[in-house]
């Protein structure tokens, strides 16, 4: 295996092949810092270009961009909360305060180092223990799946403000998610004889509404204001941080390969899984949505490691992990190539090449980050009557791009609109994105498992994994409610205490 990745090495470090991988991070850094761009675009944009190419550097071309994409998003997460890409939708909680704080070097300074290391830790874990992963992944089925997508919304617990408020705003995503053709069946839903509701409604449209054009919005009515910054120094290696963030950056990078390889879950719900375990493990949990540094490290790493988890059982099994690698599987196809179980051993050299430019990918994020980043912070001091448009044109094209649809930018306009009277509500919007991702897997999943069983609730019970994971999550969940109840009645008593 050593020797393997070894001659990867050396293909990378081929000038031509180096070239490559240097302009595939920097596409990815524009693609993934431009509200509305994510991954998925980029690769479906360039993979007709892929086809006259080498296949080794196609493959090391698009998985590149796939890693920087996924990274570059935090970017203007943080700088502007207008998320690049879905998967730094939990980035922008805390990182986005603290911009306001005036310490966007330091935030920005967090999710690179959180990024990196999340990368290189899934990268490793994608090397070494591909085989072992796998075998883990195929003893998921349907129960377990949805038993994990349950765990999942446990995280509306954990999001700050009524609890009520988040139970309302997932149920509100599930909601959403049940709009299209019916995955099973077949048969419209909620779609009201609308042919582009039958595609359900897209998250990108969802994510950048209630995200980026509430966040103009509330800009512009003079509702949000942020200290103008004349410099943004970021500062990648603080000694300090990196101590207060160490267990966090090991746990959701763990956490976020463990998920990864998990197909069709995403990188997306690592980012929020990792978040609530951060909140639930914190010693200052109140800190979080105000600028706590493990708010952003958690999910950075998740969202990375799990980027490279992704690739685990499309390598390995010929699954794709993720919407991302569900094109990059069209594109070894494409090249006469099929992923499977035999694939490391008939097409080693490419694999092993692929593994090494995903490693490299990881440095030149630290490299190159810096310089690239200067060029979005000198938009900070730019005033908002000029940046608030060019941002919502940004959102527009971004939205537009992803299925060709004005009936999506619409409802992007609109998802701004609702995002923008929910926060005078404090309503938390995250609760809305979770129940949209997670809706799709935990009702396939759970209409599966019931077909498995023959309407037997049980299932879920009888297989110790799915069981495991439902006990957890109704553990969080029962604390969540048990704690305050119980802070009010220590309250109350001290009260009467007092008054007697």
């Amino acid at each position: 295996m050593i020797e393997n990745f070894l001659g990867g090495v050396a293909v990378v470090f081929q000038p031509v092949n180096l070239l490559i991988l240097m302009s595939a991070v920097f596409i990815g850094f524009i693609g993934g810092a431009l509200p509305g761009i994510s991954g998925v675009i980029l690769v479906v944009i360039l993979l007709p270009v892929t086809y006259g190419m080498d296949a080794t550097a196609a493959f090391m071309l698009l998985t590149a961009i796939y890693g920087s994409t996924v990274f570059s998003g935090l970017i203007t997460a943080i700088l502007y909360r207008a998320p690049g890409t879905p998967e730094a939708v939990m980035t922008s909680f805390d990182g986005y305060p603290m911009t306001q704080q005036g310490e966007a070097g330091k935030a920005l300074g967090i999710g690179i180092l959180s990024s990196a290391i999340g990368g290189l830790v899934g990268t490793v874990a994608l090397i070494v223990f591909t085989p072992l992963l796998a075998s883990v992944a195929l003893q998921f089925s349907s129960p377990e799946y949805f038993a994990l997508a349950v765990l999942g919304l446990t995280v509306v617990a954990s999001l700050g403000g009524k609890l009520i408020y988040g139970l309302i705003g997932a149920a509100l995503g599930l909601f959403i998610a049940t709009v299209g053709i019916d995955p099973l069946t077949g048969t419209p839903r909620y779609t009201f004889g609308s042919l582009n509701l039958a595609e359900g409604v897209g998250l990108i449209p969802v994510i950048v509404g209630l995200f980026a054009i509430s966040e103009v919005m509330k800009r512009a009515s003079g509702t949000e204001t942020q200290q103008p910054l004349t410099k943004v120094k970021v500062k990648i290696f603080d000694s300090a941080i990196m101590r207060k963030i160490a267990l966090t950056l090991s746990r959701s990078s763990l956490l976020g390969v463990a998920i990864g390889i998990l197909p069709g879950i995403g990188a997306s719900t690592a980012a929020m899984v990792s978040y609530s375990e951060a909140v639930r493990w914190s010693k200052h949990p109140q800190d979080f949505g105000k600028g706590a540094p493990e708010g952003i490290a958690a999910p950075e790493a998740a969202n990375n490691a799990a980027a490279m988890g992704a690739l685990v059982p499309l390598f390995a099994l010929g699954i794709p992990g993720s919407g991302t690698t569900a094109i990059i599987l069209g594109a070894f196809i494409m090249h006469g190539l099929q992923p499977g179980p035999n694939f490391m051993m008939v097409s080693s050299d490419l694999i092993y090449a692929v593994f090494a430019g995903l490693f490299i990918v990881n440095f030149m994020i630290l490299v190159f980050s810096k310089p690239f980043i200067k060029l979005f912070t000198k938009l900070l001091n730019t005033p908002y009557s000029v940046l608030g448009p060019i941002i919502v044109m940004c959102c527009i094209v971004g939205t537009y791009s992803v299925r060709n649809s004005m009936f999506d930018v619409w409802l992007m306009l609109g998802f701004g609109v609702l995002g923008f009277l929910l926060e005078k509500l404090r309503f938390p919007l995250v609760a809305i994105i979770l129940g949209l991702v997670l809706g799709p897997i935990a009702e396939s999943e759970l209409r599966r498992s019931l077909a498995m069983s023959q309407g037997d609730m049980t299932i879920f019970l009888s297989r110790p994994i799915s069981a495991t994971l439902i006990g957890v999550a109704i553990a969080l969940l029962s604390v969540s409610i048990l704690i305050p109840l119980y802070k009010k009645y220590k309250e109350k008593r001290l009260y009467s205490a007092n008054a007697d």
